[in-house]
């Protein structure tokens, strides 16, 4: 069934088959650019000097060192140990390493040991290690960046009152 003639009859045929996808150029490398796997963009970096005001939405990956006021949307969102967010984070992953005031919503959230957090946090997944310092709620969601998810009951009462 298996034999060292099969294994090198395959080596000749791919040089065979390059020379003619090298007359057929276009063809070729159409097939190329749909075989290979699109390279993974690195994660933006906002600097420890960075003060931003605003929100922050991206389909990629953020690593926050400074301080950022405002809401931010991302896949993978790292805050550094020296960076402070007022506002809402979600992310699929989220790593915190600094400080959060506000609601953390992820499906996987990790505080670290250094990590800061004064809000709810909403996730599938969680880890808190040791020496974490944590002010909230945790809850527990299959799919918590779902925005069904995200109704509060408790501002209507305020509301009528």
């Amino acid at each position: 069934m298996f034999s060292k003639s099969k294994i090198n009859d395959p080596g000749p045929k791919a040089g065979a088959t390059d020379k003619p996808a090298a007359t057929g150029a276009p063809k070729s490398a159409s097939d190329f650019k749909a075989s290979a796997p699109k390279p993974k963009p690195p994660a933006s970096v906002l600097s420890a000097d960075l003060h931003i005001k605003g929100n922050l939405k991206t389909s990629g990956d953020i690593l926050i060192e400074g301080q950022v006021d405002g809401d931010i949307r991302a896949h993978l969102l790292t805050v550094g140990e020296g960076a402070t967010i007022n506002g809402e984070v979600m992310a699929d992953d989220v790593v915190v390493n600094g400080r959060v005031v506000g609601r953390v919503r992820g499906l996987k959230v990790r505080l670290t040991s250094s990590a800061r957090v004064e809000g709810d946090i909403i996730h599938k997944t969680i880890a808190i290690e040791s020496g974490a310092h944590f002010e909230g709620s945790v809850q527990r969601q299959d799919d918590p960046l779902s925005k069904a998810g995200k109704s509060t009951p408790l501002p209507k009462p305020a509301d009528k009152a």
